[in-house]
């Protein structure tokens, strides 16, 4: 599953900071959607259903939960995990490459607190989702995929300005969400 591929040096990846700055603020266009069925797994949709109580159908959300739950099931503010495509298209530098993230969603959108705070809904397609405010943070898996820099520049104070490692959101009324469609503000 993990294609190799070279790590970005710090200095590479600070180069392409104005361009993810540039992302639109609003009527952002969702580039791709991956679903996870199992751990470790993906599956590139060009259509996908969104479900009030399962999140993306298909993925493991649900049945994968969460640790930050005291009883270990799926965190309700955490069910769709949401990243800025030009964010992720200078990470993993190759778009075969992006579904390593384990994000569900990726937008070209502008996703700093200014921009999209908690609470915003964004209507994706026949969906509507609202931003969290649950943190998403690189982890280790996330150092494997795209470099150990990879993931001290997206939780470096710039990187977290930014969401560089992207928001998390959940469905507040389901749909069909497909690539091409628009993310317009609510």
């Amino acid at each position: 599953m993990l294609t190799e591929a070279r790590h970005l040096t710090t200095e590479e990846l600070e180069a392409g900071l104005d361009h993810i700055r540039q992302s639109p603020k609003d009527n952002g266009m969702l580039e791709m959607i991956v679903r996870r069925p199992q751990v470790d797994e993906r599956e590139k949709l060009e259509e996908g259903t969104l479900d009030l109580t399962e999140g993306l159908i298909g993925d493991n959300w649900k049945s994968r939960g969460s640790s930050r739950m005291e009883d270990g099931s799926a965190h309700p503010e955490m069910q769709l995990n949401i990243m800025n495509a030009r964010a992720i298209a200078l990470l993993a530098r190759d778009k075969n490459r992006w579904q390593l993230s384990g994000d569900e969603l990726f937008i070209d959108i502008d996703l700093t607190d200014e921009n999209l705070p908690a609470g915003t809904k964004l209507a994706l397609g026949e969906a509507i989702i609202q931003v969290t405010a649950e943190p998403h943070n690189g982890c280790k898996k996330f150092a494997e995929r795209y470099g150990q820099e990879a993931v001290i520049f997206v939780n470096s104070p710039e990187g977290k300005k930014l969401h560089l490692r992207g928001i998390n959101a959940k469905v507040i009324r389901g749909g069909k969400i497909r690539v091409g469609d628009k993310a317009r503000k609510l």
